[in-house]
């Protein structure tokens, strides 16, 4: 059976950008239904902040395999074997948060690839091949290549070795953890600060230099988007499931509350209020007008 391709990665490689849904309350085999409905490009499941098991975890990133909606799942740092269960149960590629060193990000790439590119061990048919792949050397070369690995950069000892991280061969994207990284500057949510803005610059020259891809992730506000994607960024975490929901929610509740109390909904009643008096008008016009025409 050919291969599950993960099209989010190809996108990456083809200078596209890639937006993640991020996933941390739905469990269902819905989500990645709904996240390709919503206009993204892959799923990223939490399991860093998330209290998924990784029974959860991998039944839904089995269902996103047939949807063309690969699953990318954050790990909690140092979980690499947990990593590695998830790559084996349908995950098409793992985010390591924390990651301040080229040293960690070598035994990173070294878990996550079978070998001679890593140590990754082969745990028989995998579902990225629908339970059916070629000789066991043709296969593990290719799910190799299909893999996605991040790296979160999300302190000032990870930004001043990201040129080293990136350097790193498997580690294909080197993804700012803006939330984190801010709070380690002293700076904690300001999403515009010049130390959050020079530590993108910093990351996107180490990036560019080694062929890797820029993330962003913690990034809610239009401007700041604005100004990291300007400067390279293409793997994008968009914002949480709950986060969308709420969202949503909100705004549809206050457009309808508006209809109730004033707004639209006073100027409908206004408008019926017209129309009746109209109708009643209309209506004794016409009675004056028939006693008007019955002869003396």
């Amino acid at each position: 059976m050919p291969i599950v391709r993960n099209t989010a990665k190809r996108k990456l490689a083809e200078g596209g950008i890639a937006l993640g849904f991020g996933v941390h309350h739905l469990r269902t085999s819905a989500a990645p239904m709904l996240a390709a409905a919503g206009g993204h490009d892959f799923l990223f499941i939490d399991m860093e902040h998330g209290a998924f098991t990784i029974q959860e975890a991998t039944q839904i990133c089995i269902a996103a395999l047939p949807a063309g909606v690969p699953a990318i799942v954050r790990v909690c740092s140092g979980a690499l074997d947990e990593a590695t269960r998830l790559l084996d149960n349908g995950a098409m590629g793992i985010v390591v948060p924390h990651v301040d060193t080229e040293k960690q990000a070598r035994r990173i790439a070294d878990a996550f690839h079978y070998p001679p590119a890593g140590t990754r061990s082969w745990g028989g048919p995998p579902p990225i091949y629908g339970y059916m792949p070629p000789h066991v050397a043709e296969a593990q070369k290719a799910v190799n290549d299909e893999i996605l690995t991040v790296v979160m950069i999300e302190s000032p000892e990870a930004v001043e070795n990201a040129s080293d991280i990136a350097a790193v061969d498997g580690i294909d994207v080197l993804l700012i953890g803006s939330f984190d990284l801010t709070s380690a500057l002293g700076i904690a949510g300001q999403m515009g600060h010049r130390k959050l803005i020079e530590a993108y610059e910093e990351v996107g020259k180490a990036c560019a230099k080694h062929g890797k891809v820029l993330g962003m992730g913690g990034i809610n506000e239009d401007a700041d988007a604005r100004r990291y994607m300007g400067m390279g960024s293409r793997f994008i975490t968009t914002g949480s499931d709950h986060g969308y929901i709420v969202a949503g929610s909100l705004a549809r509740a206050k457009f309808l509350r508006g209809l109730v109390v004033g707004g639209a909904g006073e100027a409908a009643k206004t408008e019926v209020g017209a129309s009746g008096a109209s109708a009643k008008g209309k209506k004794k016009a016409g009675k004056k007008k028939d006693r008007e025409a019955v002869p003396a």
